[in-house]
Order: structure tokens, then C-alpha cells, then sequence
């Protein structure tokens, strides 16, 4: 078609997210497959990859944006832009989870938090006592700086004894077989079980030098 040399492309295909290292097609197609095609970055200079008519530019690309061009009988015509993103992803996944603490009264406040190290492209999902009644909060920040890293933060308002037992995560990467799992023990208690008694005056005096004991009784 010489008044659309290029093959109209859908939203979805225009933003290309890659992991980092691996090739992709940024997908400008031509409805003639002898047309002769250049590849242009946000900087407006031509790059030089493999072209397939039916496919489009084939090979590792920065993170950028991309414009494809033509001729037809003189006349120049531009492909959509093309935004490339560049993912980090590990073959391995180290994660950690962490407990402020572990035993809870209740009423209380539970922040268990997940943190996935040096990968973007992960798949996160929890298991805790309270997750059947879709009880919790789950928040996500996604760290750059000073390294990459996914810290999940799963919260739980006004702790029960029922929210006592095992809190796993379990993070999958998203485009390889490869899967790590983290687990803390919590424990709610119905109240407080520690009690203190001071045998001393909340006020008390002692002389300069004077050495005095203060003793606390505790049950």
C-alpha cells in the first residue's frame, strides 16, 4: 500500500520491555517487503540492525526511542515510535524477608516485608493465616538507588490470636523456572504476659556518692 507503507501497530506493541541482555524485534513492518527501511533513536542517527519485512528490526537495542523510516516515490514516511525498556533480571533470586517483630499483642500492628535483590521482572505472592478473609495490606517500592531492589511490605491492622502462624513469600521470576520462598513465624498473644512491678517510689532521692539499688519484680 503506498500511502501506508507501514503496518499499523497497536499501542501494546509499542512499548517493548526487554531483560537486560537479551535481543528483540522493535516490530516497524512494511507492507512491501522490498522497501528499504532505516532505523532512527531519540537522538535522530540511524541504527544498524538486521531487518526482517515481516518482522522488523531484529538485535540488542539500548533503552530509547525508535522511529522506522521509508521512501515511497520520494516521499518520506515515518513508522509510530517505539519505546524500549531495559528490565534487570538475575538468573538467581536472592530474597529476604523481614519481621520488626515476632511476637504481637492483640490489637496490634503485623509488618512482615519481602525484599527481592538486583531483579525487576518478578512475580511475588504471600501466604499468612489472615489471606483466606483477604485480610492485609500489601504495598510495593520499587528501589534504583544505590542498587535495584523490590521491598514488598505486607501489613495486618488489629492483630488477632488467629493471625498466629507462618508468613511465607514466595517470589517467581517472571520469565524463567526459577523460584525462592522466605518464611518468619509470628505469634499473637491475647494480652500483654510479661507484668513489672517497681519496689521503688516513682520519685527518690539519694545523696551525692551514695550508692542505691532499684528493684523491679517481674512476673
Amino acid at each position: 500500500d503506498p500511502d501506508m507503507p507501514f503496518v499499523p501497530s497497536i499501542p501494546e506493541d509499542q512499548f517493548i520491555l526487554v531483560e537486560e541482555g537479551d535481543p528483540t524485534i522493535i516490530p516497524c513492518r512494511t507492507t512491501d517487503p522490498n522497501a528499504q527501511v532505516t532505523l532512527i533513536n531519540n537522538l535522530d542517527k540511524a541504527v544498524y540492525a538486521f531487518y526482517d519485512s515481516k518482522q522488523g528490526f531484529i538485535g540488542n537495542f539500548p533503552a530509547g526511542s525508535y522511529t522506522c523510516k521509508t521512501m515511497v516515490k520520494g516521499v518520506e514516511f515515518k513508522s509510530d515510535e517505539f519505546l524500549i525498556y531495559i528490565l534487570r533480571a538475575t538468573s538467581q533470586l536472592p530474597v529476604e524477608i523481614e519481621a520488626l517483630k515476632t511476637v504481637y499483642k492483640t490489637g496490634e500492628t503485623i509488618v512482615v516485608t519481602c525484599v527481592v535483590f538486583d531483579n525487576e521482572v518478578v512475580n511475588l505472592q504471600w501466604n499468612y493465616p489472615g489471606k483466606v478473609k483477604e485480610k492485609g495490606l500489601i504495598k510495593l517500592d520499587d528501589i534504583k538507588v544505590p542498587s535495584q531492589k523490590l521491598v514488598y511490605t505486607l501489613t495486618i491492622p488489629e492483630a488477632s490470636v488467629k493471625d498466629t502462624g507462618d508468613y511465607e513469600c514466595t517470589a517467581r521470576h517472571a520469565t524463567k523456572e526459577v523460584k525462592e520462598n522466605k518464611k518468619v513465624v509470628i505469634t499473637v498473644h491475647d494480652k500483654g504476659f510479661v507484668h513489672l512491678e517497681p519496689q521503688f517510689s516513682p520519685l527518690e532521692a539519694v545523696n551525692l556518692h551514695e550508692v542505691k539499688n532499684f528493684v523491679v519484680d517481674v512476673q
